[in-house]
């Protein structure tokens, strides 16, 4: 009998399982939100990996990727989560050190693209952070892909003098062309007009 409750108990955590994803690896502002959803009872927990860790000199060595273990360590302890709980996790690059952690410590890992719920809740919870940081809400469609990107710098070129402590500096983008393009911008809004009244 003790059998097959072990099998059934098994069973139950392995169909539960908790989705795994990330927010802001591609943004320009802020670093990355990485959220756990627990299926069986929709218990969320999400927690910030700070800009710092996209900027120089932690970017270059990749310190994110640590602090990406750290946050699923935390969900998996919050989540009372164990070996036959099923980690349904995304296959973006800033989660590749979650996966291997599973992966080497006996976890039971699929690797797939989040998509629905999930996905909406850690996107959700990365535009919130933005907004608080000062962003208006409405440049932040969570759907909105490149061109929440274009609105991004936009709203650094407004003010990059006191708004680039918020961008991912690490980038080589960044330091080759979007810092230029954002302190242009800037110029161009500040420059007096050489039109006479």
């Amino acid at each position: 009998m003790d059998a097959l409750k072990t099998t059934m108990d098994r069973f139950r955590r392995t169909a539960d399982g908790i989705v795994i994803d990330d927010s802001g690896w591609g943004d320009l502002l802020l670093g990355v939100v990485v959220g756990g959803l627990k299926l069986s009872s929709g218990q969320y927990m999400a927690r910030r990996i700070p800009v710092t860790f996209f900027q120089p000199p932690l970017f270059e060595r990749k310190v994110y990727l640590e602090k990406a273990v750290e946050i699923v360590r935390k969900i998996i302890g919050v989540m009372r989560a164990d070996k036959y709980t099923r980690f349904k996790v995304c296959s973006g690059y800033v989660l590749s050190a979650v996966r291997a952690y599973l992966n080497e410590n006996g976890y039971n890992l699929v690797e797939v693209e989040v998509t629905g719920e999930p996905q909406e809740m850690v996107e959700r919870s990365y535009v919130k952070w933005c907004v608080e940081m000062g962003v208006p809400a409405k440049v932040l469609d969570p759907e909105s892909g490149r061109r929440r990107f274009m609105a991004l710098l936009q709203w650094v070129s407004e003010d990059p003098k006191v708004r680039e402590h918020l961008v991912k500096t690490g980038w080589k983008s960044w330091q080759k062309r979007w810092r230029k393009i954002a302190y242009n911008q800037s110029h161009k809004r500040t420059a007096p007009s050489n039109t006479q009244l």
